[in-house]
């Protein structure tokens, strides 16, 4: 069961590394080029651990927090993408497998942090992440929340992978998937719900409206590792409704407890992760299809067209047909000259195009 510490403290046990401000420059930013950081990961000869954790609780001062939190884990040889805010820590990363006891030795000398529950990869290649980030945000995960009667005080009650199984076994129990659609096309529980939105500050009133006249009901939320799923069960109890579960450590945690307990899977298809993999294969289905020809595929891609780099299900034929495109469009500019394509991309903002699904790119 995750530590509920909310200890207000963000004053680390391990003492502070004492160092020059341009010593710190030097070291709390990665510097390598993405070029440098793979050829650098490829030529490591000791094998990964990708770790998930995060926890809500108080830190008083983020950029203060992030400064030793950086210096401490680049020492571990951490990799991975951190966001740190005054309401707590959501990291996924990888550690070297022979660092795994020290990392976790130093994370429980955290206050707050002491017995936060890791999520270990269910799938895991070693080569999800090549560079460390480590950023201040306002918030863990988007919300959209401005209620100032919000709190993550009161949240759902947690479900293990053996009771998660057993009380979908009524079919009067809603699973809830607070993930977005491209996370749910790929892999979902049965019979789960779908919020279907692009991201989790749409989803939050998506759920209440679409659950209102359910609230006496029982509802189980699921995220991929919890972080999202917790704050949507403490939404939704501040919203009126009474009996809210959620899965606890998400999908990644079930699927562990499900292969080292012999449990019954009630998962199908991938579970979808923002690193260089892509997805864990959990269950055996193929549940999605490609974009462009409409057959089974599960295998996201980014456009090749590098103005594009659209995320998309597309399946081996397409792929090979496309050049790796999502259109036809886009495989003639990837055939342009280079000069022509980076005057092309000049300007064109293409964070929102990552994770979009477009399902017209069709032949």
């Amino acid at each position: 069961m995750q530590n509920q510490n909310h200890d207000k403290s963000n004053q680390p046990k391990a003492p502070l590394p004492k160092l020059s401000k341009t010593t710190q420059e030097k070291r709390l930013y990665n510097r390598l080029s993405n070029e440098e950081a793979q050829a650098k990961l490829a030529a490591e000869t000791f094998n990964r651990t990708t770790i998930s954790f995060y926890q809500y609780f108080g830190i008083d001062n983020p950029v203060a927090f992030r400064d030793e939190l950086y210096l401490n884990f680049d020492k571990l040889g951490v990799l991975g993408r951190v966001y740190l805010a005054h309401e707590g820590i959501n990291a996924q990363i990888s550690v070297p497998e022979h660092n795994v006891a020290a990392f976790r030795e130093y994370l429980y000398s955290i206050s707050g942090l002491n017995g936060v529950r890791l999520n270990i990869a269910a799938d895991d290649d070693g080569k999800s992440f090549w560079v460390l980030k480590i950023k201040v945000r306002e918030k863990i995960v988007a919300d959209g929340i401005n209620d100032p009667e919000f709190s993550m005080e009161r949240r759902g009650k947690y479900l293990t992978a053996e009771e998660f199984n057993q009380m979908t076994e009524n079919p009067d129990v809603l699973v809830v998937d607070m993930r977005n659609h491209y996370e749910y096309e790929v892999g979902h529980f049965s019979d789960a719900v779908e919020v279907p939105s692009e991201t989790f500050r749409e989803q939050l009133p998506m759920a209440v409206e679409m659950l209102k006249e359910q609230k006496d009901k029982n509802i189980i939320m699921y995220c991929t590792g919890g972080i999202r799923c917790e704050k949507a069960s403490a939404w939704m109890l501040h919203n009126g409704f009474e009996n809210v579960y959620h899965l606890e450590g998400g999908i990644i945690k079930y699927a562990n407890d499900v292969k080292q307990k012999g449990l019954a899977n009630k998962f199908r298809g991938k579970n979808f992760v923002f690193d260089g993999r892509l997805a864990e294969q959990i269950g055996d289905e193929v549940i999605a299809h490609c974009h462009q020809c409409g057959k089974a595929a599960d295998t996201h891609t980014n456009c090749a067209n590098e103005g594009c780099h659209l995320l998309f299900i597309q399946c081996e034929e397409c792929q090979n047909e496309f050049n790796g495109c999502c259109s036809q469009e886009c495989m003639e500019i990837i055939n342009l000259p280079e000069e022509e394509q980076k005057a092309l991309r000049k300007g064109i903002n293409r964070g929102g195009m990552i994770f979009n699904k477009r399902k017209n790119n069709g032949k």
